[in-house]
């Protein structure tokens, strides 16, 4: 018997492990039939899971635990029990920023976050003083975008709620907004980036994985009633991911992906800017030649769909600090238990695929490889690090937020 499963996404590349494990036949393999339904922003795709018009929805990690906690909106209990991938979201600026804060060899590759932030601490100041503060861009306030732009703002020593302005722009819509100088940079996933440099709208200044080398982005998120109600079908559909995240990061299957995930109904967006994206290939600037850089997107290697608790603290630590929130650890409890580890272990137990021995680890804390102990398989994690050089312990949670205030 086969079961259907309605995902809510939008047309990100990032979206790309549900929409592969249908297109290649891994659903149909778990007994799934998967539908699509395409939105434009983030608070639609939300509005869609809580209402039941979808059974699941690629979300935004800190929107899945702002909503399970009553941030700006009334509780609903969500679960995520599946990272669909790290990395993959880039800080680019106007061209006129661009020019003056990025110098030099800067233009034809990716700066140092310190250097380009220390440029545009110059330029923020300046512009605030003049009267006209600089305004970013970032897809949801609830997002790992607005929460790595500020956390590389701030350690830059500019204030992201006193020198420069914040507002949401839905990812579409980015390439619009730099065009029409409603915005002097985002952060935005691709194609967006790609797109608005193809338009001259736009220059890459920095991959967010500079940032954080293994930054948590989109789960696959769903109501827990939902959850319950349907667990080996959700369990179904991770293997069935599993599997389709092998098969995106094989440099052989690239240009079909690339294909598939370029049509209309899907990313809507060309076919090269797509295979830019998964082959962790970046054009720069309107005209440059193609930048490689390495883990750009992370969708499958070092158990990357694992959905660590720890991440979900470290989200919840943004949170507090910057919707001016005190720790409170019943919240930061209800925070944790939306990953859960436990369904993605069970999905996967006898299956061969690699699994963590822990369900959590101190962020940030790799300089060099470590072999991490396994329940299941062999697992190699690499360099994870903060661009400043902290790590987050999250058996030290509230002492982490306390440091950061």
């Amino acid at each position: 018997m086969t079961h259907t499963l309605k995902i809510g996404f939008l047309p990100l590349v990032d979206a790309c492990l549900p929409i592969l494990a249908q297109e290649h036949g891994f659903a149909e393999e778990e007994g799934l039939s998967l539908s699509f339904v395409r939105d434009m922003s983030w608070a639609t795709v939300l509005d869609r899971l809580l209402f039941g018009h979808s059974d699941a929805a690629h979300l935004l990690a800190p929107l899945a635990i702002a909503t399970a906690l009553g941030i700006s909106r009334p509780a609903t209990p969500l679960v995520a029990p599946f990272v669909l991938g790290l990395n993959g979201n880039a800080i680019t600026l106007s061209p006129d920023l661009a020019s003056r804060v990025l110098q030099g060899s800067e233009q034809d590759r990716l700066g140092d976050p310190h250097d380009v932030g220390k440029r545009l601490k110059a330029e923020a100041l300046a512009a605030k003083a003049a009267g006209k503060p600089l305004r970013f861009g970032v897809v949801h306030r609830q997002s790992s975008h607005n929460y790595m732009l500020r956390y590389w703002l701030a350690e830059c020593g500019v204030g992201p709620d006193t020198d420069v302005e914040i507002a949401t722009v839905a990812p579409p819509f980015t390439a619009d907004s730099l065009m029409a100088g409603e915005i002097d940079g985002t952060c935005v996933g691709e194609p967006w980036n790609s797109i608005a440099v193809d338009r001259g709208a736009g220059q890459i200044a920095l991959a967010t994985a500079q940032i954080w080398r293994r930054g948590v982005e989109k789960v696959l998120a769903l109501r827990e009633d939902r959850l319950d109600d349907q667990r080996p079908q959700i369990e179904a559909l991770i293997r069935a991911m599993r599997k389709a995240g092998a098969h995106f990061i094989d440099p052989a299957n690239w240009e079909v992906n690339a294909r598939i995930l370029s049509r209309t109904e899907y990313c809507d967006a060309s076919h090269d800017i797509v295979l830019r994206a998964i082959s962790d290939k970046l054009v720069l600037r309107q005209g440059g030649a193609a930048h490689s850089f390495p883990d750009f997107m992370f969708q499958h290697r070092e158990a990357a769909n694992f959905p660590w608790v720890s991440q979900a603290e470290w989200l919840y630590s943004q949170l507090v600090r910057w919707e001016a929130m005190d720790y409170d650890s019943h919240q930061a409890d209800s925070a944790a238990r939306v990953f859960r580890p436990d369904v993605y272990r069970s999905a996967l137990k006898g299956t061969g695929d690699e699994l963590p021995g822990a369900s959590s680890k101190v962020e940030g804390s790799l300089s060099t490889p470590l072999a991490a102990t396994a329940q299941q398989g062999s697992i190699t994690l690499n360099k994870n690090s903060f661009f400043d050089g902290s790590s987050f312990d999250p058996d030290q949670l509230e002492h982490y937020i306390l440091s950061q205030k």
